[in-house]
């Protein structure tokens, strides 16, 4: 890296600190929501996106790795005293009834079993490909969601774990973020990543060239697996509550359509994405309250008439940006300072402009 694009790179990671330091003292809490929900879609996106987007796997099993992490942190951090009145129906298991730790160790344990879960599923399944390994994977992650529900001593059942301490802040989150994505580029620049890369491009060549296909896809998938559990933990403490319909296999479409928009190979394009798809959900959420003009009612404006508009925006983008908004480009300082110069005023040859 260049010298001057280095010192760009501290000013920048300066202003993102100044940024969270100036949202979490005057933004109010539904704009810090709106901002913390961005971030942990980022790291569940970036996780997908190593898996579907740089693998080249077609895995739709991130819901229920993400309710792994969340009910982890559900489970161990709701204080012993008040587990009571949580599980009401029936009582916690005496086994983990009287254990509780501390919010990092839960988070962490949590895509630590995520990443396990991952690498028993991953053993039979990664040996399928394409539209077959959706399926699979899919299904697996329904089954971790009935599980949930029927293990009524563990996760409460279907009444889901309240009570959840509110400690993911925008600190904690936003520099989960930051942890991720730099692990990720790192990831990615090194041979595994490449290795990754190649798996992508061709199976068949990959292997050719002394890569081990199906060490490396486990690999990806348990990495995945865990970043998925890190999200899906800090979602649950975010909500303050955790409920097996948070997880159903729909919200795993929310992060693929992420990472199509963003470009399926690109870190820097599913920052940008997820950020995007997430605030501007939140920006069109007016469309779905009633509208009048004097006495005449619009009867568009009705609920669900917001993803009718966000859809067909989205539909639009890529129509025009059929890989996503940066294909597998990586946004740097050299790129966005040829954009700058495309619209930068220049004076006309021979004197000054007129």
């Amino acid at each position: 890296m260049k010298k001057q694009d280095k010192i760009l790179t501290i000013i920048l990671i300066a202003g993102l600190f100044v940024f969270i330091l100036s949202a979490d003292l005057f933004f109010d809490s539904y704009i810090k929501r709106v901002l913390n929900l961005c971030a942990i879609y980022t790291i569940l996106a970036l996780s997908m996106n190593l898996i579907n987007g740089f693998t080249g796997l077609f895995s739709l099993g991130h819901a229920g790795f993400m309710a792994i992490g969340a009910y982890v942190v559900g489970i161990f951090t709701v204080p012993v005293e008040m587990r009571s009145m949580v599980f009401y129906l029936k009582p916690m298991h005496p086994l983990i009834a009287n254990i509780e730790l501390p919010f990092f160790a839960a988070l962490i344990l949590g895509g630590l079993l995520a990443a396990l879960v991952a690498f028993l599923i991953g053993a039979p399944v990664l040996r399928l490909r394409d539209d077959y390994l959706a399926i699979a994977t899919l299904g697996f992650s329904e089954i971790i969601r009935i599980i949930i529900t029927n293990a009524q001593s563990i996760t409460n059942g279907s009444l889901g774990i309240k009570n959840i301490p509110p400690t993911a802040n925008i600190w904690w989150i936003f520099g989960t973020a930051f942890v991720t994505i730099v692990f990720i580029i790192l990831l990615i620049s090194s041979s595994y990543g490449r290795a990754f890369k190649a798996i992508r491009e061709d199976e068949i060549a990959a292997e050719a060239m002394g890569i081990n296909l199906f060490n490396h896809k486990v690999l990806s998938f348990i990495i995945g697996a865990f970043f998925a559990g890190i999200g899906g933990g800090l979602y649950g403490a975010l909500l303050g509550t955790v409920d097996p319909k948070n997880f159903l296999f729909v919200l795993t479409y929310n992060f693929l359509l992420i990472i199509v928009l963003g470009g399926m190979g690109s870190v820097s394009g599913t920052i940008i994405s997820a950020f995007i798809v997430t605030a501007g959900q939140e920006w069109l959420r007016f469309l779905d309250e009633p509208l009048s003009i004097g006495s005449f009612d619009i009867p568009l404006f009705r609920p669900g008439f917001r993803m009718v508009v966000f859809s067909i925006l989205l539909m639009l983008i890529v129509l025009f940006y059929r890989n996503g908004l940066m294909g597998t480009k990586e946004l740097n300082w050299d790129m966005l300072k040829r954009i700058g110069s495309k619209f930068s005023f220049k004076r006309p040859k021979g004197g000054e402009a007129k």
